[in-house]
């Protein structure tokens, strides 16, 4: 095992939820498809935060998840549509509601002092990961959290964004997940839920 892993702490969406972006990813266009399928190896989540940490430091970090998830309610997620980048990634976007932004800061400044440099492929599940997967965690911090915090649910490639209808659902579960190619949540490391 790497001495580092690539976490991520995550919203878990509902199994309905769930299953709708599951049927989205599935229904994206087959010549669009570059790996990224969603399903029970890759559920649909939306990323709180991402870093390098150590194995070592693992029952530590997790002890100041405790910390800050005690005692929290459940969140009111609302999914705005669909949208793509550039490079052809889609997601449904979600909105960064009060509750959602505050989560997200206060869970980056806990873990702050637990991030590492250096992270290679090694740190993901099964030493499998693209460049830019590396890149990605690597520079979460500086280019994808506070005021460029961008919530969303990946749903896989595309030349256009799929039609997803705006909706509304209840989050209660926070995970920690060790993560694989495409920054999926591949392994539940530990689960919360919120009360």
């Amino acid at each position: 095992m790497s001495e580092l892993l690539a976490l991520d702490m995550a919203i878990l969406p509902p199994p309905d939820i769930r299953m709708r972006a599951v049927q989205v990813s599935a229904g994206l266009p087959p010549a669009d498809f570059e790996g990224l399928r969603l399903d029970e190896e890759h559920p649909p989540h939306v990323t709180l935060t991402q870093q390098f940490v150590r194995a070592a430091d693992l029952d530590r970090l997790l002890g100041r998840v405790d910390e800050v998830l005690r005692g929290r309610p459940p969140l009111t997620i609302r999914v705005t549509g669909a949208a793509r980048t550039p490079g052809d990634t889609v997601w449904m976007a979600v909105e960064r509601s009060e509750a959602l932004t505050e989560l997200h800061a206060r869970l980056m400044e806990a873990l702050r002092e637990f991030e590492r440099d250096g992270g290679g492929a090694d740190a993901f599940v099964d030493g499998d990961a693209r460049p830019a997967d590396v890149a990605w965690v690597e520079g979460y911090r500086v280019h994808s959290s506070f005021l460029d915090y961008g919530p969303h649910i990946t749903l896989g490639h595309a030349g256009a964004a799929p039609a997803v209808e705006p909706f509304t659902f209840e989050a209660a579960a926070i995970a920690a997940c060790h993560l694989g190619r495409f920054c999926t949540c591949r392994r539940i490391l530990r689960g919360w839920s919120l009360r």
